[in-house]
């Protein structure tokens, strides 16, 4: 059964039954990923308590960002004292930004800096100013996610006496609420502690961030305001932050404990209650938040996204691959807004905790963003884009100024000023440039009126020159090429060596080919240079009658290190449409050989949802399915992708992309309109557009 609408009004699905079915229970802590509430710009992770009392899980922030010092080093004292170095690029010194040895220590610095912080730790503390209370000391434990509120409930006992508390996130601040009920807040015996970690120089930061008790490096200095609130002002080197704390019941709040940077939180003796709220900020915050007004707006916002755009309903089947992917889908949907709904586009582990410094990457923003589209949920995109590429657009003219090139070229590791962190493969790889054509004719395909042409128009274009300018006329062959040096998708090529790969001619000649429609549909001209390099590009690479990862690749298929990677040449078809050129009988060869040798362990995160809407333009649905279910494609309890050994956990660009596919399989494309699903399962959809 197929139903197509796109609204609450319309919704003939019991979105709200099929969603609670999903809601995960733990009865101990993780110690890989958190219970989170969150709003896709703050996200607050919890252990089994409901609060970070054990386990040191992150308040992450769009806005929570740390330089340290810079180097001391004579020369090296500046940003700007950074010169990169050059590569030889087509008979001409091109200057990129990558470590310069003889600028090791400015190098490293623009690397590691700035990193995401981690805001606050906030916890119980059990006998007064605390103790070695642990979690073995826990029974009745109960932790419940309702997904359909944005509530965390955890339930145990300690001491004799049992813990209530409720965990929810203000859905439009950087806001944590947190009401607890026990007869241990009567005696003295149960308070709340706040504590502020120092920033951890770490590629990786997980599953905690920061470092506590780092009392020689940070300076805190608390104001308490009234007997109900206090703002904690927490000083790291030029970086300031304020922590605003309100209580409904009387209590007082003291510190910092014992030359540390915590702080207690004590209800008044005989009350059995505390309500209170945490409040993150860059400056004094004056607003009063309650935990009630919290409460209904979560509630409000939560029934809000769940009951608008698309949804898929699988439940009728009676099948066990059918619920689990029902349960991813339900889960990633929860987990995505909480840690990839915000201003700028997510780091790979969302607000859990902090990869690659906490920075995001350019071309990663295709996978964690694309499926808001498919899925209808515009104005959680409209956050992120085309906001960020206007951000970014003055430095990416610059980039490829100096470079030599025109328009706009967007780089890969990035912090929220655009800068774009130092690395070979950070400065070398280009599959991030056609991404915002990509997202401006989804958006076309939604809203085809002028406001979304204008929108998208002045990005477009500097997008298009610069990849038309990068495009190399080969006067031997009479093509245009791509690179060298440039870095392909899996990042796993030599770049001196690697020309013309499959996907990022496909991906030139789509973006290219929009950039010309763009202009048609305002009535207004497009330089010729695009059209020539559209029209010229090189062809596809085939190495026996199959797609090749780049031209002229030695040992394709044969030797595993070359190209077992992510399997990019099956996304010119299924990801992208189909492009002038394309060999529909070569992909179909170079699908079969994927599934019979790729090396799938090696794999993870986007690439079995990219195999899977390959295999699903292909015609192959039940292989569609097994690729979103291959074993080496996990998700935890809580819906949280598993990264791996490769990757820190949680990898969301697992389950962002699992979403894109799932929608593929919902609506379909143009030409082969949906639902598609394997023979035999009960599927009702409702809510999804045909993808491009």
């Amino acid at each position: 059964m197929s139903i197509m609408k796109p609204s609450l009004l319309g919704c003939l699905i019991n979105r709200r039954e099929v969603i609670e079915k999903f809601n995960p229970v733990r009865h101990a802590s993780s110690n890989s990923t958190p219970m989170q509430v969150g709003n896709g710009n703050f996200a607050f992770g919890v252990d089994v308590t409901g609060l970070q009392t054990f386990l040191p899980y992150a308040a992450l922030s769009s806005w929570g960002w740390h330089n340290f010092s810079l180097p001391l080093t004579p020369g090296q004292t500046s940003p700007d004292d950074f010169t990169g170095l050059n590569w030889w690029t087509h008979g001409r010194l091109v200057n990129y930004d990558q470590p310069n040895p003889a600028e090791n220590d400015i190098s490293n610095w623009l690397i590691m800096n700035p990193q995401r912080i981690n805001l606050a730790q906030i916890g119980f503390s059990f006998g007064g100013n605390g103790d070695s209370t642990t979690e073995n000391d826990l029974s009745d434990i109960l932790q419940t996610l309702d997904l359909y509120s944005g509530t965390i409930a955890s339930r145990f006992t300690v001491y004799g006496e049992a813990v209530s508390v409720n965990t929810y996130g203000d859905p439009d601040s950087d806001t944590v609420a947190v009401q607890v009920e026990s007869q241990l807040l009567s005696n003295g015996n149960l308070a709340i502690f706040i504590d502020f970690p120092y920033p951890d120089v770490n590629k990786f930061d997980a599953p905690f961030v920061g470092v506590l008790n780092a009392s020689a490096t940070l300076h805190t200095t608390r104001l308490q305001e009234s007997q109900q609130k206090a703002q904690i002002i927490h000083e790291i080197g030029n970086n300031t932050y304020v922590a605003s704390i309100q209580w409904e019941q009387q209590g007082s709040i003291s510190g910092p404990l014992n030359d540390t940077h915590r702080y207690l939180l004590r209800p008044k003796l005989g009350g059995s209650k505390l309500d209170f709220t945490v409040n993150f900020s860059p400056t004094p915050e004056r607003t009063t938040y309650s935990l009630n007004s919290i409460a209904v707006s979560s509630a409000k916002w939560w029934e809000g996204y769940w009951q608008t755009g698309g949804f898929v309903d699988l439940t009728a089947t009676d099948q066990d691959d059918a619920i689990e992917l029902q349960r991813r889908i339900i889960l990633s949907q929860y987990n995505l807004a909480v840690n990839e709904a915000g201003r700028d586009s997510p780091q790979e582990s969302g607000l859990v905790n902090n990869g690659w410094y906490g920075k995001f990457h350019m071309e990663m923003v295709l996978w964690h963003l694309s499926h808001w589209a498919r899925w209808g949920k515009w104005s959680l995109l409209d956050r992120t884009l085309p906001g960020l590429y206007e951000r970014f657009l003055p430095t990416s003219k610059q980039r490829a100024q100096d470079q030599g090139y025109s328009g706009a070229r967007w780089g890969k590791m990035s912090d929220p000023t655009g800068r774009s962190a130092p690395g070979e493969i950070n400065s070398l790889l280009i599959w991030q440039q056609p991404h915002p054509f990509y997202f401006a004719e989804m958006e076309y395909q939604a809203f085809p009126n002028k406001r979304t042409l204008e929108k998208w128009d002045v990005i477009l274009t500097e997008t298009a020159e610069f990849m038309t300018s990068f495009a190399w006329w080969n006067t031997s062959t009479s093509v245009y090429d791509l690179g060298p040096p440039i870095y392909v998708v899996s990042e796993n090529t030599a770049p001196n060596a690697t020309i013309n790969p499959t996907f990022e001619l496909a991906y030139w000649r789509f973006g290219l080919d929009i950039a010309m429609l763009w202009k048609q549909r305002q009535n207004l001209p497009f330089p010729a240079s695009w059209l020539h390099v559209a029209q010229n590009l090189a062809p596809l690479p085939i190495f026996n009658e199959t797609y090749a990862v780049y031209e002229g690749i030695p040992d394709m298929w044969v030797n595993p290190t070359t190209y077992q990677d992510h399997p990019a040449m099956t996304g010119i078809y299924g990801l992208l449409p189909a492009t002038p050129g394309f060999n529909l009988t070569i992909m179909r060869n170079t699908a079969t050989k994927i599934a019979s040798i790729w090396n799938f362990p090696y794999s993870y995160g986007w690439d079995f949802p990219m195999l899977a809407m390959s295999s699903a333009r292909l015609g192959d649905i039940e292989q569609a399915v097994g690729y979103l279910l291959n074993e080496n494609f996990q998700f935890d309890d809580i819906g949280m992708p598993v990264g791996g050994t490769r990757v820190p956990t949680p990898y969301f660009p697992g389950a962002s992309s699992m979403l894109m596919a799932i929608a593929m399989l919902a609506g379909g494309w143009e030409g082969s309109p949906g639902p598609k699903w394997p023979e035999g399962w009960v599927v009702e959809v409702e809510g999804f557009e045909i993808a491009l």
